[in-house]
């Protein structure tokens, strides 16, 4: 691997140590009810595949999105999960291909569905492999306290949950606890 061709990154990851990002993501997680018709009313959907490169205080994941790829790095969140600074730049694919290589316990594989509901867009994400089973939403908010208007199939809030991080379902799938949750989840 060219060093060269990386060194753009290795600023990003300085101006993360600075703590300057590109702006504080506030979201709130949901599981999706069991059945749920949300495929019908989506008005997109695409195929996920990420990745995530070990990093002392941060979470840098490394994803592909259909054709387009992208380094992301979150800040630790210091409000039960529901917000923390996020730093997203677009990548090429073959740059993504060999940082995926770097990242470590697997890859996450999923699909995901975009739903509208009001003033907002709830990204339902599908999960494949050792996560099947396993459906949850995601609403992007301006403010902590914002309202918005969930669908029908939303069921438990589960915002904060380590277990439904998506870098914690590398380390323990979805496949191993999927019986701790109700029925209408699993």
């Amino acid at each position: 691997m060219d060093s060269n061709r990386f060194a753009g990154y290795r600023s990003i990851l300085l101006v993360y140590n600075d703590e300057l990002m590109s702006g504080l993501e506030i979201e709130r997680k949901f599981l999706v009810k069991k059945g749920a018709d949300y495929k019908s009313v989506a008005r997109s959907s695409s195929r996920i595949r990420q990745g995530y490169i070990p990093a002392e205080g941060a979470t840098v994941r490394i994803r592909t999105r259909d054709d387009k790829a992208y380094i992301t790095i979150k800040s630790k969140s210091h409000d039960g999960g529901l917000s923390r600074y996020e730093f997203e730049k677009e990548i090429t694919l073959e740059e993504a291909a060999e940082l995926l290589k770097l990242c470590r316990g697997g890859l996450i594989d999923k699909q995901r569905y975009l739903v509208d509901a009001g003033r907002h867009t709830f990204e339902i994400d599908e999960f494949f492999g050792e996560n099947a089973g396993l459906v949850m939403a995601e609403v992007e908010l301006s403010a902590d306290d914002e309202t918005y208007e969930k669908p029908d199939f939303i069921g438990r809030e589960v915002t904060g949950d380590r277990r439904f991080y998506n870098s914690h379902l590398l380390k323990c799938p979805f496949s191993l606890w999927r019986d701790s949750l109700p029925e209408e989840y699993r």
